[in-house]
């Protein structure tokens, strides 16, 4: 259980760390600067991981075991 809370740091550590080595504005992605779109994945992987960690977490059981 604790290596899936662990996932939590991830997103985090994308949007801190990630900009120092994907600032650049080429290439474009749907229009966006690279690092606007790294932001914009991050943001709905965020999602995704916190839904994983939700769904494998012990404490979110319907059954009193």
């Amino acid at each position: 259980m604790r290596m899936i809370r662990a996932l939590a740091l991830l997103p985090f550590a994308a949007m801190l760390i990630g900009p120092f080595f994907v600032n650049r504005v080429e290439p474009t992605i749907l229009g966006m600067p690279f690092l606007l779109a790294w932001f914009a994945a991050w943001i709905v992987l965020s999602a995704a991981i916190m839904a994983i960690i939700f769904r494998f977490d012990p404490a979110n059981r319907d059954d009193p075991s």
